[in-house]
């Protein structure tokens, strides 16, 4: 599988769309507006000691000074064991006794700054990356524990055996489950790197400085998505570009030498029509080349795909035409995954499939398909209603939580009142409000379409209503207004 990763950055935005055999798979977007502070290890000054409150506010340069509390100040436990893994049955040492006023302190933000909050800290400092978080100041090997239990014992000795006797504690994440040594060995030499630069900046920087950055989207490409069957990584600044290049010269410089400057006249995301592909996953319908096509619909609690034939006949049978809609909505179905990064439980209903040997298929190719994720997925048998039930890490918010909100018209149903209804819904209101009022007038004010069928098919009705209760009713339309929204004001 040829994979090429292309990178549109832009100071407001930065998009990377992954493409394999030139297909778009993934797309990630970060925005800069939209970056926390969550990860961020800074050299604060302590501002105030508030032994009443048994916390601190610290100054690390932001608008507002940061919050300390005492249970957030690191020291060593027994056995090295992190705090939060250890029950301390010592009284803690009062904060004012740890730290003073004008004291030098490197802190790493563990909370955003909310309102006229400012951010939360901790001095217990702590590296993620892509499969493993360091904590350099204690000595314990732990294992993630959504990680199976039996599972554990294995992991926690195969990473002790790999972090050899340099220091520092590591934790192994959810998604280092399946991972090699080969690649456990990378991730920690990669923290260990970060570790010492934060180290050298914090003897090197003046106060109020920042000494580690969580990466951003395009190093995390050279982290995370950098595999061995990409071929290359094309960036289209060439800003971006050197500061991507010297990054992954100092702590990736295989997927570094993949690295390449884009510098054609079409955007980059024009080579592959990205944002054309981009505009698809965003609708409810994709479409089959056979003339089959999938409805996939996300809610809250799980994602439904329904596969339909729509106008494949070709081929010799009616059997043969749901086999082959549904091996290729199996194909399909596991690259929209991708590309909208749906997780959490998801309900896959194909085609029923009278042959057990076709069902084993479509299964196979489908569990073939979701094995290129590399988000962990795990799919079921095909059930006694003929559904496939299947669970996919959430890692980040789906596409359409990215790029898209709820429309104000219908409040993200997707549907809304027939202009029929809403003027029912008027005159039941009417009425309501003249048992209640004695206006002199009734205005109704309602979308252009609501207003033409009071003007057209219900005008009689209208004067019924205006003749029941002795009030004249007027209409007045307002654009602006969503078809089911309506306003019915009493004039004096």
């Amino acid at each position: 599988m040829q994979e090429d990763i292309l990178i549109n950055w832009s100071p407001q935005e930065t998009r990377v769309a992954i493409v394999e055999n030139g297909a778009l798979q993934e797309l990630h977007v970060e925005r800069s507006l939209e970056r926390g502070l969550v990860g961020n290890v800074y050299l604060g000054k302590v501002a105030r000691v508030l032994p009443g409150m048994q916390s601190a506010f610290i100054d690390i340069g932001l608008e507002r000074a940061a919050f300390l509390h005492v249970a957030d100040v690191w020291h060593r436990q027994p056995d090295g064991e992190p705090p939060s893994m250890v029950r301390n049955t010592q009284p803690q040492l009062p904060i004012e006794k740890q730290i003073f006023e004008g004291q030098a302190l490197m802190v790493q933000v563990i909370k955003d700054p909310i309102g006229s909050k400012g951010a939360r800290l901790s001095t217990q400092i702590s590296i993620a990356g892509r499969m493993l978080v360091f904590l350099p100041q204690d000595d314990h090997v732990g294992v993630s524990q959504k990680i199976p239990v039996q599972q554990r014992d294995e992991l926690r000795s195969r990473l002790q055996g790999l972090t050899g006797a340099q220091g520092g504690g590591f934790i192994l994440r959810t998604n280092g489950e399946d991972a090699t040594d080969a690649e456990l060995s990378e991730d920690i030499g990669y923290l260990r790197k970060a570790w010492a630069r934060i180290r050298q900046a914090s003897v090197s920087l003046p106060p109020l400085s920042i000494l580690h950055q969580d990466l951003n989207l395009l190093q995390r490409v050279l982290r995370d998505l950098v595999g061995e069957s990409t071929q290359s990584i094309k960036v289209d600044s060439s800003e971006q570009f050197e500061l991507l290049k010297a990054f992954g010269l100092e702590f990736m410089p295989a997927a570094a030498q993949k690295l390449q400057h884009y510098r054609g006249e079409r955007p980059i995301f024009d080579l592959y029509a990205i944002d054309e592909e981009i505009a698809k996953a965003l609708g409810r319908r994709v479409e089959l080349k056979s003339g089959g096509y999938l409805i996939v619909d996300q809610t809250e609690a799980l994602t439904t795909v329904d596969v339909n034939t729509g106008g494949f006949v070709g081929a010799r049978n009616f059997d043969d035409t749901i086999f082959k809609t549904n091996l290729e909505a199996a194909q399909a179905i596991a690259r929209q995954l991708r590309l909208r990064n749906l997780g959490g439980i998801i309900i896959v209903d194909f085609i029923d499939m009278v042959r057990e040997d076709h069902r084993e298929s479509v299964l196979a190719e489908f569990r073939k398909q979701l094995a290129r994720d590399r988000v962990k997925t795990m799919a079921g048998e095909f059930s006694q209603l003929g559904l496939v039930e299947m669970t996919r890490k959430r890692t980040r918010e789906s596409l359409a939580q990215l790029l898209c909100e709820p429309c104000p018209a219908c409040a993200g149903k997707g549907i809304v009142k027939t202009p029929r209804s809403v003027t029912y819904d008027i005159f039941r209101e009417i009425l309501r409000e003249a048992r209640q009022f004695n206006p002199r007038e009734f205005r109704v004010v309602a979308s252009p379409k609501v207003i033409e069928l009071f003007l057209d098919e219900e005008s009689q009705h209208l004067a019924g209503l205006s003749e029941f209760i002795g009030k004249p009713v007027s209409l007045q339309s307002e654009s602006a207004m969503g078809q089911a929204q309506y306003d019915i004001v009493l004039l004096q």
